[in-house]
């Protein structure tokens, strides 16, 4: 597959390449070994270890969900592993009440940790996927986020050879959206922002980046094909699977070749 005016794409990860958040339902819910029947992970060894109500467990691992999603973390005045270990210590102490408990805490967290990165995995569809696409375009793969915490899954995906660079947002000055991140995956590449395409399920951090930065295309993860609330940012295009991507490159490519037959520019809205 050859394109023209395409010669870089760069690749979101959470959510785009891999499932992470299948991957943090899995670390809680996923039975342990050895546990009590039917009993998920992470509440399962709350109850088992540390005799707490199922209810009670549940509550805990549903506040800590609620905080990562409020999450900001300065890697310049905190670590974040001790950041998220206080995660679970403060739902542990709101649901249970108590003395604030560490080494619980501590160990919640490092056995969702472990649970959720046995589960980071590029499938085997979307390993080929990159392998051909690769064939045509250089891959980028560029990823906000705590530069520890990224890097630990890439490593558990093992994602790192199907990528000619890979930019950790938390290692740079400025993440997602901000233009300068695009333009320093550009310049890894030798590659100007108007040949490359951005595809990732973020709108706010994605999309609205790769608008920023002037890049030729942005393509949307929408997994559930749902309308947002916020129709804005508008991304170029629209996808439900990555797998879908290289058709879609193959489509654009189509309508560049019909555009340098016949003198029309092609729009780039669908």
């Amino acid at each position: 597959m050859g394109l023209q005016g395409v010669k870089a794409v760069f690749f979101d990860l959470d959510n785009t390449l891999v499932d992470t958040a299948a991957a943090g339902r899995r670390a809680i819910e996923e039975r342990l070994p050895h546990g009590l029947p039917r009993s998920p992970k992470v509440v399962s060894a709350l109850q088992a270890k540390h005799h707490c109500g199922e209810g009670e467990a549940r509550a805990i691992c549903d506040r800590v969900r609620a905080k990562l999603l409020r999450e900001c973390h300065d890697p310049a005045t905190t670590c974040i592993t001790e950041l998220r270990i206080s995660h679970w210590e403060e739902a542990i102490q709101e649901t249970l009440g108590g003395q604030a408990n560490r080494s619980l805490a501590a160990e919640c967290y490092f056995l969702w940790k472990a649970t959720r990165l046995r589960h980071l995995t590029l499938t085997e569809d979307t390993r080929g996927m990159l392998t051909e696409l690769r064939k045509a375009v250089r891959l980028l793969l560029l990823t906000n986020g705590d530069r520890q915490t990224q890097r630990e899954k890439i490593e558990a995906c093992a994602c790192q050879p199907y990528f000619d660079a890979i930019v950790v947002g938390g290692e740079q000055k400025e993440e997602k959206p901000a233009p300068s991140i695009f333009h320093h995956c550009c310049d890894l590449l030798g590659v100007q922002p108007a040949e490359c395409v951005m595809v990732g399920d973020s709108l706010d951090t994605d999309i609205q980046g790769g608008l920023n930065a002037g890049l030729k295309a942005t393509v949307w993860l929408n997994k559930t094909m749902t309308t947002p609330l916020d129709t804005a940012p508008v991304p170029h295009y629209i996808i439900s699977s990555v797998l879908d991507l290289p058709a879609l490159l193959q489509k654009m490519d189509n309508k560049i070749n019909t555009s340098l037959e016949t003198g029309d520019m092609p729009s780039s809205n669908e």
